[in-house]
């Protein structure tokens, strides 16, 4: 048996925040893979299932973000599991939006929900960390998470959401790798940037048409000698009589 576990805030005006990008991503499993209806227990909602032959317990914890630990600390007490068996979904700052990155151990990285787990159940658990991107200073980062995807991010981040849904098995698995590669392969066509790389070049200044390169120089008009405009002229212009 294994626990995967989705971070977000409870209620309806945190459902579409970057921060709750974790609970879209167990929602998105439990359809997927037909789990059973979500039900109260263990201070969070659980739903259950199979993936990949081995028996899953979905929980997203309805204690809010700060205190997701108690909820899964009791649900891993409970079914007498240890951190190893733990996956956690949940929003990463530090990764640009779409990336996914799968990793077992380390430190929160400054998110409250991942503090509260360790404080409640140690380290030693797997992290699926998913990409919501960076507001670009420190000031705005607690807007940024608690602010709603924009419309424009429903294009990667339901290919993304989808990927997580229809390889989750890889994770039940133990194959982190896979499954990384199944997501960055799914996106790579959604996320490739177009900026000024894929301009075109600069046409060259049209050249000379040879037509014109070859045409001769009209020669000087040649200035009567004789009559009386060659009389003004040398006149003029001083030449010999």
């Amino acid at each position: 048996m294994l626990l995967f576990a989705g971070l977000g805030n409870p209620g309806a005006k945190y459902a579409n925040h970057r921060h709750n990008v974790g609970f879209m991503a167990a929602d998105a499993i439990a359809r997927r893979h037909s789990f059973s209806p979500w039900s109260k227990k263990f201070q969070g909602l659980i739903a259950e299932g199979t993936l990949a032959g081995e028996k899953i317990i979905l929980i997203k914890p309805q204690t809010f973000m700060n205190l997701s630990g108690q909820s899964v600390g009791e649900a891993l007490r409970f079914y007498k599991l240890d951190a190893s068996a733990l996956t956690v979904f949940y929003d990463e700052i530090d990764l640009a939006a779409g990336k996914v990155r799968v990793k077992v151990g380390g430190g929160s990285g400054g998110h409250n929900g991942i503090r509260s787990l360790e404080q409640h159940v140690g380290k030693d658990f797997r992290r699926v960390r998913i990409g919501v991107g960076h507001p670009g200073v420190k000031e705005m980062v607690h807007g940024h998470v608690l602010g709603d995807f924009a419309k424009s991010d429903r294009e990667w981040l339901d290919v993304l959401l989808d990927t997580i849904a229809d390889d989750a098995g890889l994770l039940a698995k133990g194959d982190d790798n896979s499954f990384m590669n199944r997501v960055t392969l799914a996106l790579r066509d959604k996320l490739t940037p177009t900026g000024d790389d894929d301009r075109p070049p600069p046409k060259a200044p049209k050249a000379q048409s040879h037509v014109r390169q070859a045409r001769p120089q009209q020669p000087a008009a040649k200035l009567p000698e004789t009559g009386p405009m060659a009389a003004m002229l040398k006149k003029l212009f001083g030449g010999k009589s």
